[in-house]
């Protein structure tokens, strides 16, 4: 039976690895996290108390919580930090405090356990400003050099805790003998991702009857990927011996569409029969971002199966029950 750890095991990623993970069998999860973007509901109740499951609650920007948890574990996936556009603009200071506490203690940690193979959690927008500026191909690989074009521009709090964690995570498995793996998200989506992403944020909009509704950045494309294949990516990523040392995009390169279509198709959703404007881009977004994953492909087998309207969907009706239930899940 496999020892797993997820550090930030219930935020939106980490919820639903470890959901699939308790469903999937043959390993014992140790959850950790200070529930700070997840208040406790039936569904999350459902897997802190599966026997499957040990709770650690605590803060990982302390070293404290560390010690709270065991010494030897199989796989570690390192999950915790502050994400969202949304938080970035509203605490740039925080983010950059808690993700770099968080990735500094972790790193720490390992150094001193007993850990086969560490999968680090890094982000698209560690190379936006290398498709922006310096004219990157899109789908992209991971080849491509990370770059911030504005050090002070409180989105990029993110990527450059993100930055740090990629070069550290490389340097430490190799002084301390463990097997890593980095995997780059691409918007990922899907029900439970809290209210500090596009989907969400145009979902409460619509429910709030904006009107006519402004499209922010219409003409900026992406391609997102559900949180099921997400998940699948990374597990397949673990458990493939041949991945380690090196970095992954996770994402679906099969659709790249307009934040347009996106927002008049969830806007179909829900039966809005207004206007719709167009809106500035924000701050920092850049104009195109869709993955190249033939690296996963061909390394661990990783294709996404959920196509975006499938999974628009799903989501929608996920935060549409939400809204209509009342209920207070998330900050």
């Amino acid at each position: 039976m496999n020892r797993v750890l997820l550090l930030g095991g219930a935020g939106f990623i980490g919820y639903h690895l470890g959901h699939h993970l308790v469903e999937r069998g043959n390993c014992q999860v140790t959850l950790v996290d200070n529930f700070f973007r997840s208040r406790r509901d039936e569904e999350l109740d459902a897997l802190l108390q599966s026997p499957a499951v040990d709770v650690v609650e605590g803060d990982l920007t302390k070293r404290s919580t560390f010690d709270q948890l065991g010494e030897a574990y199989d796989h570690v996936y390192a999950l915790a930090a502050v994400v969202g556009v949304g938080y970035t603009e509203d605490m740039p200071e925080e983010v950059w405090r808690v993700n770099t506490a968080i990735t500094l203690n972790t790193f720490e940690w390992l150094r001193e356990s007993d850990v086969s193979r560490v999968l680090f959690a890094s982000t698209s927008e560690t190379y936006a400003g290398t498709v922006e500026e310096l004219g990157a191909k899109v789908p992209t690989p991971e080849e491509v050099p990370l770059t911030i074009t504005d050090i002070t521009q409180p989105r990029f709090t993110y990527a450059v805790t993100k930055m740090l964690g990629e070069a550290g995570i490389a340097h430490y498995a190799e002084a301390y003998d463990f097997e890593q793996i980095t995997v780059r998200f691409h918007n990922v989506y899907g029900p439970r991702m809290g209210f500090k992403h596009v989907i969400p944020q145009v979902v409460e909009r619509f429910y709030e009857e904006e009107n006519p509704f402004t499209v922010y950045g219409y003409g900026q494309t992406r391609a997102f990927c559900h949180i099921d294949d997400a998940v699948h990516g990374l597990e397949k990523a673990m458990h493939t011996p041949e991945a380690a040392g090196q970095t992954y995009h996770i994402g679906d390169d099969r659709d790249e569409i307009t934040i347009e279509t996106l927002i008049r198709y969830i806007g179909d959703l829900m039966e809005f029969d207004g206007e719709y404007e167009k809106g500035p881009s924000h701050a920092g977004s850049v104009s195109r971002r869709c993955p190249d994953v033939d690296r996963a492909r061909n390394v661990f087998g990783y294709e996404p199966q959920v196509h975006w309207k499938e999974g628009v969907q799903d989501t929608v009706e996920w935060y549409a029950d939400y809204y209509r239930a009342g209920r207070e899940v998330f900050e």
